[in-house]
């Protein structure tokens, strides 16, 4: 499934590379539905397919990786006005209880309790070795209820993960359950003009809703639930709408002329440019939080014990550096060549492969290549010259600290 989802990757950015070419023809709705009949749909497809998007498989759900634009003119266009993805595939879901908690801090690295209500942060779910299983974001309604989002490509083996994890903490009295909301879709709106947009559609004072606060509201008549964050580096807001309400609130929003329906194509391009980890590419079972630069997630007040699962490797990572082995790094590339890919060598300048990347494009904001990937750790302080091997060519690449684009996040003055 990801094999594929490359391939049609690599085929749209190798368009959206070409600044002045004219916008790939459209495949026909028809040819849209035959390629993809077997596999799910959300609540959107209809849109998707009526506004010409290129379907492929991902997660299982067909969803576009392009529309008519280039994925370079959108995403320019969500660093400039206001963008609309359909990210209704992901796993919502919520972990409830007296004991939600608790039960939380035993899966994730977070600091739950040191959370006000209505806040979230970002966290990751490890495994035994330290590895992460999924990274995920956590917010707080109230000490009792959590809402927290999975990846689609780890649903099935989060549930799993926490199905386990419940029946051992109801064996023990615990009060906690974990409920799936598949009656839900998600809505991410992300650019510089999402809040004056959304504005039009509630009543809400959107100014008093910071990065990274979830609170509900009504939009557009429906009930939501609104968390202001995004996986773009822009400010933003990820909604979640109940099934039947999502197709017109969708409607609604691309009706303003600000705003553009996006695909999985610049979606990519957008967080790569922020310098945010894609799960299966950037993080995997076996690479822990120090090494892919989210110590940042450990709670400050989780740091002594690291009463998580795999804590006791987390621990000797953040007390000895030296027991960290790679790090995550940024690359930029002073030499021209095609942009580097998942898997492309990482070389020290003598030749010696020194890592490897995990994610790799061109950078439609920076117009120039970028990367990123894990290096020994004695080549990951910034401004280390390197070299990436890409289909057996080498180009010079340098150390980068992230994000390559500035963030944007909506914050209080300091």
């Amino acid at each position: 499934m990801r094999a594929a989802l490359r391939r049609c990757a690599k085929r749209a950015t190798r368009a959206a590379t070409r600044p002045h070419a004219a916008p790939r023809a459209t495949a026909a709705p028809a040819r849209a539905y035959a390629d993809i009949a077997s596999l799910k749909r959300t609540p959107l497809y209809d849109l998707h397919a009526r506004r010409g998007g290129k379907l492929v498989d991902f997660a299982g759900y067909a969803l576009p990786i392009q529309y008519e634009d280039s994925i370079m003119e959108a995403t320019q266009h969500c660093r400039s006005e206001a963008s609309l993805f359909d990210v209704s595939h992901m796993l919502g879901s919520s972990v409830r209880g007296k004991d939600a908690t608790a039960f939380l801090e035993s899966l994730v690295v977070a600091d739950l309790k040191g959370l006000k209500d209505g806040t979230g942060t970002l966290s990751v779910m490890t495994n035994e070795k330290g590895g992460i299983i999924d990274d995920t974001v956590i917010t707080k309604v109230n000490s009792n209820d959590f809402y927290v989002v999975l990846n689609a490509g780890c649903a099935e083996k989060d549930q799993a993960h926490i199905n386990a994890a419940l029946a051992k903490a109801k064996a023990k009295g615990m009060d906690v359950e974990f409920v799936v909301h598949s009656d839900r879709s998600l809505l991410a709106f992300q650019g510089p003009k999402t809040m004056s947009v959304l504005q039009r559609l509630t009543d809400f004072d959107l100014s008093k809703l910071y990065f990274g606060m979830f609170t509900s509201m009504k939009i557009n008549g429906a009930d939501c639930w609104v968390t202001r964050t995004g996986y773009t580096g822009e400010d933003g807001f990820e909604i979640s709408v109940p099934n039947a309400d999502a197709m017109k609130l969708a409607e609604r929003l691309e009706s303003e002329k600000e705003v553009r329906m996006a695909a999985l194509g610049p979606r990519d391009s957008l967080r790569l440019e922020a310098g945010l980890c894609l799960y299966g590419n950037d993080l995997n079972e076996d690479i822990t939080p120090p090494e892919a630069g989210l110590a940042w997630t450990i709670g400050k007040a989780r740091r002594e014990l690291c009463d998580f699962t795999g804590g006791e490797i987390i621990k000797k990572q953040l007390e000895d550096p030296k027991a960290i082995p790679q790090r995550r790094v940024g690359l930029t590339f002073t030499g021209k060549g095609a942009p580097a890919r998942q898997h492309s060598l990482i070389l020290d300048t003598d030749g010696n492969q020194i890592g490897e990347v995990t994610s790799g494009g061109f950078s439609p904001v920076l117009q120039k290549n970028i990367a990123m990937g894990y290096v020994a750790k004695a080549f990951a302080k910034a401004g280390t010259e390197l070299l990436v091997e890409t289909r057996g060519k080498r180009t010079p690449a340098v150390t980068t600290k992230m994000p390559f684009v500035n963030t944007t996040y909506y914050k209080p003055a300091e």
